[in-house]
């Protein structure tokens, strides 16, 4: 009667370990699927006034592993040509006219954008964020993520994951006090062909910056393979010419 009673324990238990959500390998999918783990692509960065009037930013992006990302200024006039870096939580601008770069921090804003520089210059969530928890609902999952440092823009995300695309549809975006700093909203699923289909569209708004609102065009992106020298200091002045 024990062992029958133990055998019925045993595989009444089995489905639900099976269910179980792994958030952390949800998160790794939800990196890949986005863009690849080095890779090139064009963004288009529009930021809308309160009275509706527009600025647009045009960057070339080159990412390469998990952490390194440069971006190149195509315009503005008033812009072309400066380049930011990112190593890790390290980041800066690089200037022609002034002649050398400058540390700049995550929470800035190299266009003055809802945008920060750690969405300008995003890095995979999962360098940089663990999961706390993970839910599913009919149609997708819910995970809680929570920074691995201080050095991160935000403490923590609340992010809504499609269940079939395994992509990210909103992602709340909060302080360590619990404000809401900003809310990401990604659309326009669009193949863009050497397996990637991801969002073409990332719009942003702020409770902080009420009337404003800041929207990401994606194109162009593909793998690539880059150097280590391109993520490099030493190298930002020569990153233009790699679009002669």
């Amino acid at each position: 009667m024990r062992k029958l009673l133990w055998f019925i324990l045993c595989f009444v238990a089995l489905p639900a370990a099976a269910a179980a959500i792994n958030g952390t390998e949800i998160l790794k999918k939800v990196d890949r699927n986005l863009e690849p783990e080095s890779y090139e692509a064009y963004r288009k960065l529009i930021d809308i006034q309160p009275d509706g009037s527009k600025k647009e930013s045009v960057l070339y992006t080159m990412k390469k592993g998990r952490d390194k990302v440069v971006a190149l200024f195509l315009s503005p006039p008033s812009d072309k040509g400066r380049v930011t870096l990112r190593d890790g939580d390290n980041m800066w601008l690089y200037m022609p006219d002034v002649g050398r770069a400058i540390r700049i921090t995550s929470l800035q804003s190299v266009t003055g954008s809802v945008f920060n520089n750690a969405d300008i210059m995003r890095i995979d969530y999962g360098a940089e964020y663990s999961v706390e928890s993970a839910e599913e609902g009919k149609d997708g999952y819910v995970l809680a993520l929570k920074a691995k440092t201080g050095e991160v823009a935000y403490d923590r995300l609340k992010m809504w994951v499609d269940k079939q695309l395994l992509l990210p549809t909103i992602i709340e975006c909060y302080a360590a006090s619990g404000l809401l700093i900003k809310t990401l909203r990604f659309k326009d699923i669009k193949d863009f062909s050497g397996g990637i289909k991801r969002p073409a569209t990332l719009e942003t708004d702020s409770p902080l910056q009420k009337g404003y609102k800041s929207v990401m065009l994606w194109s162009g992106i593909k793998k690539a393979d880059f150097p280590d020298e391109y993520f490099t200091l030493n190298y930002l002045p020569r990153v233009s010419e790699l679009r002669k």
